[in-house]
């Protein structure tokens, strides 16, 4: 269907909701204000929310935005409760409201991946307030959204649940269409590819092809930087844990460190950045390559972890593959643990020129970013800081 038919219909469809709204006969399906139980909580509860509070390190008189109060100013104020809090039923009366998520839905004209690590992005930022679930939040992504009747089917939903929109819309037309639609409905919504691309396209002084990525209308010619990441992954696959030590002088990043530390993941993620990498595990009586320590030492970077996260890591990684008690001992004990990561210290230090990245607690692309900027401060012959420091 037309935008413009859709704008028709919509300018005939909207007065009549605003009018059966104003007569309170849609009102409850529009505010959609899920019903409240009412609890009482016990002195325990209240001990055990105050306690919580403070060994997660907030103010007990911090306010909560997501909280609000729907009756009146002499009722008391509402709870969150976090999914594993028992009440019992005696401790049911009057008083006391139970939140429920809050919804953002993700739209997108194609694969939704910027839209919906955009929203995780920022969710980011009230990390103290999801885990206490005292501000819990469902999201929704839908993709592919190419046609303005879908896109109205889903702001209509939205407008239902109270529910945020979050849209990526290369299609100007769509993107303005969505937004008026929003406002009409009154959804709360933000646009974040429009202003990007707006400021984009000014800075080149050249019109953006309004395509979402993968339509049928868009040509991607396989580019020198294509074949250079698939030749990137293929080198990387061939030289895991070690293999083919000869070809140590053609990555571009060489990984080491003892088992478990992720240097496999973290190979595959860097080449599919186009980075040909190599990872050589450090193992207790077994002798390193040789070649490893004829390369250029800037291109080598090296892996430790806590030794407590590395033990239970490898706990977890025995009882999958089967081992026995005995296996096990030899692998994942305490003492032989400390010890490879000492001997990993010992082959680091003489070679201070490795940076030694700790990777306890960071995700892949956290150690990558380390790694990358290390790697590319050292192209540009940029100041290094002291190599022998972990990052």
């Amino acid at each position: 269907m037309a935008v413009s038919q859709l704008w028709a219909n919509i300018g005939a469809v909207v007065p009549e909701i605003r009018g059966c709204s104003q007569s309170n006969q849609i009102q409850p399906e529009v505010a959609s204000k899920s019903p409240s139980r009412r609890l009482k909580v016990s002195p325990q509860l209240n001990r055990w929310s105050r306690a919580r509070a403070l060994r997660s390190g907030r103010k007990l008189d911090r306010p909560n935005p997501q909280i609000q109060t729907l009756q009146s100013d002499a009722s008391p104020p509402p709870l969150t409760l976090s999914s594993d809090t028992d009440v019992s039923d005696n401790d049911v009366v009057e008083g006391v409201e139970v939140r429920v998520a809050k919804s953002i839905y993700m739209v997108s004209d194609g694969t939704g991946w910027t839209a919906e690590h955009c929203v995780n992005a920022a969710l980011g930022q009230f990390d103290y307030c999801l885990v206490d679930h005292g501000c819990p939040v469902n999201t929704h992504l839908f993709s592919g959204i190419d046609d303005a009747e879908k896109l109205v089917e889903i702001i209509k939903q939205a407008a239902k649940q109270g529910a945020l929109l979050v849209y990526t819309l290369a299609d100007p037309s769509m993107a303005v269409y969505a937004k008026q639609a929003c406002k009409l409905w009154s959804v709360r919504c933000t646009d974040v590819l429009g202003p990007i691309i707006e400021e984009i396209a000014s800075h080149l002084e050249v019109s953006p092809s309004g395509l979402p990525r993968g339509a049928s209308g868009r040509n991607f010619p396989l580019s020198e930087e294509y074949f250079r990441r698939i030749e990137a992954v293929e080198f990387t696959i061939k030289q895991d844990d070690g293999a083919c030590p000869q070809n140590l002088a053609k990555a571009d990043i060489i990984l080491t460190g003892v088992s478990r530390t992720g240097k496999t993941p973290l190979s595959i993620y860097l080449a599919q950045k186009g980075y040909k990498v190599a990872n050589v595990p450090i193992v207790m009586g077994v002798e390193m390559p040789k070649t490893l320590f004829k390369v250029d030492e800037n291109k080598v970077f090296g892996l430790t972890i806590n030794p407590v996260v590395l033990k239970n890591i490898r706990k977890a990684r025995a009882r999958t593959l089967g081992f026995g008690s005995e296996a096990r001992s030899n692998y994942s004990e305490m003492d032989h643990v400390r010890q490879e990561l000492e001997f990993a210290g010992r082959i680091f230090a003489e070679n201070p020129v490795w940076p030694v990245i700790d990777v306890t607690g960071k995700a892949i692309e956290e150690t990558a970013a380390v790694i990358l900027r290390l790697y590319h401060d050292r192209k540009q012959k940029f100041t290094m800081p002291t190599i022998s420091k972990r990052y």
